[in-house]
């Protein structure tokens, strides 16, 4: 059984950075996009980034473009997600989460596999 844990969230400062970590353990078969979502209470699933099983491939949203940098070590079946500039609007929940067909998805069952979520608070 995969599971995955998210880790690093946590409340800070406009313009401020956090990096979120999501240790993967089980198997699950290759390929895959290992991708962060983000959902805001009351509000749908945002997809923010993906990374390919190997790291050669990923992939932002626009609104976090050129702010977010997703990275994986798969020696220690991790990928994190360094956060930088944070905006209010960056507020949210973030999930990783494995889907074996594509990314992107704004669906939680288009994934296979989710963690439990880490809480990102961006406020002065």
């Amino acid at each position: 059984q995969v599971q995955l844990v998210e880790s690093g969230g946590g409340l800070v400062q406009p313009g401020y950075s956090l990096r979120l970590s999501c240790a993967a353990s089980g198997f699950t078969s290759s390929p895959y996009y290992m991708s962060w979502v983000r959902q805001v209470p009351g509000k749908g699933l945002e997809w923010v980034s993906s990374i390919y099983s190997d790291g050669s491939d990923v992939y932002y949203a626009d609104s976090v473009q050129g702010r977010f940098t997703a990275s994986r070590d798969n020696a220690k079946n991790t990928v994190y997600l360094q956060m930088n500039n944070l905006k209010s609007e960056d507020t949210a929940v973030y999930y990783c989460a494995i889907s074996h067909y594509g990314m992107g998805y704004t669906e939680k069952y288009e994934y296979d596999y989710w963690g439990q979520g880490t809480q990102v608070t961006v406020s002065s």
